[in-house]
């Protein structure tokens, strides 16, 4: 390499160069501790003028409490580095390196580089910013898609709220399409772990040989096709985070034996391993079916049971909470507009009279597919859904019931909630006379629950 030769002038002229370019704050005191030199990155960091600093002593940009780096090299006479310093009056936080100035053998000074970390901060939050704008994308639902205003929805919505502040495990309960996905999503979004994955794991869907290895990893060579260097689990996968079990009464004796071993250990084996890995994940399960039962029959396993049914929340049916219908529509139609590019704006009243009389066996999930075909039923130019655009349900039947209920009004006409609640209580009324007022088997009849036609029964007045 070429030795390159400066004179006195040229080197000063480089030194002069590279003070007033850096980056970092750079403050020069002499042996008595008092400013003589700064860059212009100092003001900028500081916040302090040039001439304001000239002449001050050490500890003029500092805060109250914080030890001068300056100072430090001044009575140690050795260097100092990465300390970590809050400047007034910017309130900035830097690093500081400090080391002495010596000329022939003796000390002038002390020169300290202010590094400004509150950048890599702003860095920071941009970055978890943006990774809860990613996570937000990977989640398939959020709170905010728990749609209703009903008893029964605010009751699950205050147990999912309190399901999330705890890491116990929580067994959802419903029937199929009542949104049990969405449900523990809002449990994992609003949880200590919303940073962490949340992985959906379909039960049903796979065999019991391919759920093991995709819950539990397997080791190379463990089997037929196996991947060279093996594979994680699901469990794995969803470390520090939340794993959705879906349909786990699908699960085998066998699988169910492992999973209870995960959840009481923490700990999961790969497929062809005797290894233990340790995993710290929230278990979240669902369900169509009777647990319960499948327990008195053999077909679960009663310890895990009682393990997953920790917290348990039932999801409520439609037919429980038809006073959601309308918002559920208004979501679905914006939901579709957006997907068809349509400009739907409403759902006439006799078309609600039909969604509401109808007793939903799918759930959620029906509505949703009921709205997007009658958006796809509709002419171009037509804006509002109305009964035409409903012919999957049985509309005759339903006219007919609300016809009897608005002839028998005596005022001629009434408001569209008078109708279908005057409906809903003639015919929980008829039923509950017709079962000599047994409550549970009228209950059972309506295919809601006793606590729902206690607070039907207590709204209409029947008794």
């Amino acid at each position: 390499m070429q030795k390159i030769n400066f004179n006195s002038m040229d080197y000063q002229g480089l030194l002069e160069a590279v003070f007033l370019a850096a980056q970092d704050a750079i403050s020069v005191v002499d042996e008595k501790g008092e400013h003589i030199l700064v860059n212009p990155a100092y003001t900028k960091i500081t916040g302090i003028e040039h001439d304001d600093i000239i002449g001050k002593n050490a500890l003029y940009d500092i805060e109250d409490g914080e030890e001068s780096v300056h100072m430090k090299v001044l009575s140690t006479k050795k260097p100092v580095e990465n300390t970590k310093l809050k400047l007034k009056p910017s309130g900035k936080t830097v690093v500081a390196q400090a080391a002495p100035i010596n000329v022939n053998g003796e000390m002038k000074g002390s020169v300290a580089v202010l590094h400004d970390i509150s950048t890599i901060k702003d860095l920071t939050d941009k970055l978890e910013e943006a990774e809860k704008k990613l996570r937000e994308l990977t989640y398939k639902y959020k709170p905010e898609d728990i749609i209703g205003s009903s008893m029964a929805i605010n009751e699950v919505r205050n147990l999912i709220e309190k399901a999330a502040k705890v890491p116990a495990t929580v067994l959802l309960r419903g029937e199929s399409g009542t949104g049990k996905e969405l449900f523990a999503n809002s449990i994992h979004a609003q949880s200590s772990r919303s940073h962490k994955s949340f992985v959906r794991v379909n039960c049903a869907a796979l065999s019991d040989s391919l759920l093991e290895s995709e819950l539990f990893g397997y080791d190379e060579g463990s089997f037929t096709g196996a991947l060279k260097g093996g594979k994680k689990g699901l469990f794995e996968e969803a470390n520090k985070g939340t794993i959705f079990l879906d349909e786990i009464s699908e699960i085998s004796l066998n699988t169910q034996a492992k999973l209870l071993r995960v959840l009481q250990e923490k700990e999961i084996m790969r497929v062809g391993s005797n290894k233990n890995i340790s995993v710290d994940v929230r278990v979240i399960a669902a369900t169509n079916t009777d647990l319960a039962k499948a327990v008195k029959e053999g077909r679960f396993r009663e310890d895990l049971f009682y393990r997953l049914s920790i917290l348990p929340i039932k999801i409520p049916p439609l037919r429980e909470r038809k006073e959601d219908i309308p918002l559920l529509v208004k979501s679905f139609i914006a939901k579709f507009n957006d997907e068809y590019g349509r400009n739907i704006v409403d759902i006439s009243d006799d078309a609600l009279v039909i969604l509401k009389a109808h007793d939903w066996p799918g759930n959620v999930r029906e509505l949703e597919n009921i709205i997007g075909r009658a958006i796809i039923y509709m002419n171009i130019n037509e804006r509002v859904i109305d009964t035409i655009h409903l012919p999957q349900l049985d509309t005759n039947k339903i006219q007919n019931i609300v016809k009897s209920v608005i002839s028998t009004d005596d005022a001629g006409v009434t408001s569209l909630d008078n109708v279908l609640n005057k409906a809903e209580s003639e015919y929980i009324y008829n039923v509950y006379l017709r079962f000599d007022k047994n409550k549970t088997r009228t209950a059972k009849e309506l295919g809601i629950s006793l606590r729902s036609l206690y607070y039907k029964m207590e709204k209409y007045g029947i008794s």
